[in-house]
């Protein structure tokens, strides 16, 4: 399966790169890129971005998502950009090579946890998070597991897509592989809503408690 699975593209100082960071800094670039054209060009369409991102996880989380939009929002594009990337010759899909569906997970585990932790206090969130106490080892399990969870959704999502048109591709190698082509873009766009709807989910849950009460001012 040449192709579907990361490979060396080149060394760096002795260390290998594969071809996925490759398409990574290739990615990003691109991304920059269109966002400093069409802030130049049509402003509004950034504007409407931002507006539909704020909706979307303000619905899901049930407070308004203005603090946590640029994390939630970088992360709906750069996930989109990466799962389907793959269609321009040449570049593959950041997000077949499990590191990066890893470090995204890890991104949102210690991020629910800062922003628990900045909404709540220290204390307060310890107390939350072990309450009752003897529930602690089973929510610390369900916080590794929900991490273990996302890396592995997004992961075997697009790697089972690149399998299947890497298949087809070789089997029928004219036109029919086209609308599985289509079908990996619509799938790539499904799991980045799905991942990022999930970290503002767990970020959600993470700052409820206290979110949206007025902190009380202190006394001298």
């Amino acid at each position: 399966m040449t192709g579907v699975f990361p490979e060396v593209a080149f060394t760096l100082f002795g260390i290998p790169i594969r071809d996925t960071v490759v398409s990574t800094w290739i990615m990003m670039a691109i991304i920059i890129v269109f966002a400093v054209v069409i802030n130049r060009k049509q402003p509004v369409l950034l504007e409407m971005l931002v507006d539909f991102l704020a909706d979307t996880f303000t619905n899901v989380m049930g407070v308004s998502s203005a603090p946590y939009l640029p994390l939630l929002g970088a992360l709906a594009i750069f996930i989109a950009f990466a799962n389907i990337i793959s269609i321009v010759p040449g570049i593959t899909s950041p997000t077949k090579d499990i590191n990066t569906p890893l470090a995204l997970a890890v991104v949102v585990f210690f991020s629910v946890h800062y922003f628990g932790i900045r909404q709540k206090g220290l204390w307060g969130y310890v107390k939350d998070l072990a309450s009752p106490i003897f529930l602690l080892p089973l929510e610390l399990i369900g916080q590794l597991s929900r991490t273990l969870s996302l890396t592995l959704r997004l992961f075997g999502n697009i790697i089972s897509g690149e399998m299947i048109v890497a298949i087809i591709f070789a089997l029928i190698p004219l036109f029919l592989p086209l609308p599985m082509v289509g079908l990996g873009i619509f799938v790539g766009l499904l799991q980045a809503y799905i991942f990022t709807v999930l970290a503002s989910t767990y970020i959600g849950a993470a700052v409820e408690a206290t979110a949206g009460k007025p902190k009380k001012d202190k006394v001298d």
